[in-house]
């Protein structure tokens, strides 16, 4: 395999990523259905009750909630929104993360967003408050001003002799929100307990997300047994969703590029997870758990938790085993964690992820440099033997056998491997594609600046100035190998890096960074490996010629 065969292997490669990630994201669309019936949950006894979820509605979400008095919550973390109505969390801004566009606030729940509707709710079954009931709340900004800011509600029956009193608590510096739910049976009868909690949102990426961001949307459940799982809304609407329904242990949420919201119940309490078609591209996760009866004159209180914010890891380990997962690096996990680790250190100590990658650009560079020079070398010694093979083919011509046992036996006196050239190279292209992984899922690059222009590292260059040093050091490049003598191999050659400029004028600055970087050390690798082993022989005798 010579260069630029070599070359081309690696770049169609690559391109083949990038075309199946827009084929998941594309698979990931919405097709415009009828809304779905809705289905029954049978609680403990057979009584049927309704599904805990939203009537279907082709309107914005909030067209079909009941709007009521609000609590505006204010920590140095969020900016949220409680209605009355269901307790429900119906708006939830980041103040640390905004999109490219720096005037528009990140929300990661949004009511009343047509195109991109998402609420958080939970409830009680069996003649209990459930997301559709009306709570006295206190309406106003509630501000933080210790570490802790509680939020109480009360629902009371006076037919029935139940309170229940809701309460949602935030913590400084914390994306996890505490909910807790006191239920007080002053009734004659005992009342069965079942909670459920959920997340309704569409099912498209969040806005500004292009095609080749690699980033999932949609639910995914964990479990101790079963592990991290995603479930496409395809899946749902062809009633096909796939996933451990039932545990004692995990969670069940909604992943985005850069940022999850999931409900945490406690661990040991035996629940069921579900998936739901509520409305055409509107969807509801969640999970029910059952905790027994109360009987009359007793009280109890159960708690849940809610994860709503950035996938920063030491963020989503501390919340709860397996969250970590919701940074999904996909089948390359074990090089991708490693890989940021490593990036993260560096960030540690220059305090800039755009110098933090050129450093990890360069580390890595030394690390695979004895793969590299294996690999010129191999590709320098089959230069050698080019002569000789092609005399080879027009002595034997079709004759295929003969032919293979005669470049066996060349290879085999000369004591070169005919994949000594490639297989070196090819071995780096999982850590490149790692690494890929890395620099589109790390949130930490979220309005990150570099230098001058570049504001976001996240963001596409906005003067396309990285792209076009990319197509030009990656021109440098295929100069320094010879003219192929295939015409149209030549060409294709030529063409690749104008495309791969172009496409790269869409990708992440941070990304671009690196291949700008690897581009040109890769330059002055190759160009002192051709002055080693430019020689016709690689730098190395054929054995037939040694004394």
């Amino acid at each position: 395999m010579d260069t630029q065969r070599l070359i081309l292997f690696v770049v169609f490669s690559f391109s083949l990523l990038l075309l199946w990630e827009s084929w998941q994201n594309k698979d990931q669309a919405v097709p415009t259905t009828a809304p779905t019936e809705q289905t029954a949950i049978q609680p403990v006894g057979g009584v049927p009750t309704a599904t805990p979820s939203l009537q279907s509605q082709q309107a914005p979400l909030s067209k079909g909630l009941s709007v009521g008095s609000r609590a505006i919550v204010e920590t140095d973390v969020y900016r949220a929104e409680i209605d009355a109505n269901g307790g429900d969390l119906r708006k939830l801004e980041l103040l640390a993360y905004h999109p490219v566009d720096k005037s528009r606030p990140t929300f990661l729940l949004l009511e009343d967003d047509p195109a991109h509707p998402y609420v958080a709710q939970n409830g009680l079954l069996w003649g209990l408050p459930t997301h559709k009931d009306h709570f006295d709340l206190t309406p106003g900004v509630y501000k933080m001003r210790g570490d802790t800011l509680s939020i109480p509600m009360t629902w009371s029956n006076q037919a029935t002799g139940l309170v229940v009193e809701k309460t949602y608590t935030f913590h400084r510096g914390s994306y996890e929100i505490e909910l807790s739910q006191k239920i007080s049976n002053g009734g004659a009868t005992a009342v069965h307990l079942e909670t459920y909690a959920q997340l309704v949102r569409n099912g498209k990426p969040p806005q500004g997300e292009t095609r080749f961001m690699n980033a999932f949307t949609g639910p995914v459940v964990y479990t101790d047994e079963a592990k991290f799982q995603k479930i496409k809304f395809k899946s749902i609407d062809e009633g096909k969703a796939e996933f451990q329904k039932s545990a004692k242990d995990g969670w069940i949420g909604m992943l985005q590029h850069h940022f999850v919201a999931a409900w945490l119940p406690k661990n040991g309490a035996a629940r069921s997870y579900y998936t739901d078609k509520l409305a055409d591209d509107l969807y509801s996760v969640g999970y029910k758990q059952q905790h027994g009866t109360l009987d009359p004159g007793q009280t109890v209180t159960l708690t849940t938790a809610l994860y709503a914010g950035p996938q920063v890891q030491k963020y989503l380990e501390a919340a709860a085993p397996g969250l970590q997962l919701a940074r999904d690096y996909g089948w390359l996990t074990p090089l991708s964690a490693p890989m940021f680790w490593v990036l993260n250190k560096i960030h540690g100590f220059v305090g800039n992820w755009g110098w933090a990658i050129i450093i990890f650009t360069v580390l890595l560079k030394l690390v695979l440099y004895p793969l590299s020079a294996s690999g010129y070398k191999g590709m320098a010694q089959m230069r050698s033997l080019a002569p000789r093979l092609q005399k080879m083919k027009e002595t034997y011509g079709d004759d295929r056998q003969k032919l293979h046992q005669a470049m066996a036996d060349l290879y085999k006196k000369e004591k070169v491997n005919p994949l000594g050239g490639c297989m070196p190279i090819l071995l780096q292209i999982p850590v490149f594609i790692a690494l890929y992984y890395v620099l589109i899922a790390a949130v930490e690059m979220r309005g990150a600046p570099w230098a001058g222009w570049i504001t976001d590292l996240s963001a596409p260059d906005p003067f396309y100035v990285l792209p076009v040093l990319m197509g030009i050091t990656s021109i440098i490049q295929v100069k320094l190998n010879p003219t192929p003598p295939d015409p149209m191999q030549a060409k294709i050659m030529m063409a690749m890096p104008i495309v791969f400029s172009v496409m790269f004028i869409f990708f992440a600055s941070g990304l671009v960074l690196y291949w700008l970087v690897n581009n040109i050390l890769s330059i002055s690798q190759q160009w002192v490996m051709n002055k080693k082993y430019g020689g016709g022989n690689g730098g190395a005798k054929p054995a037939h010629a040694k004394k």
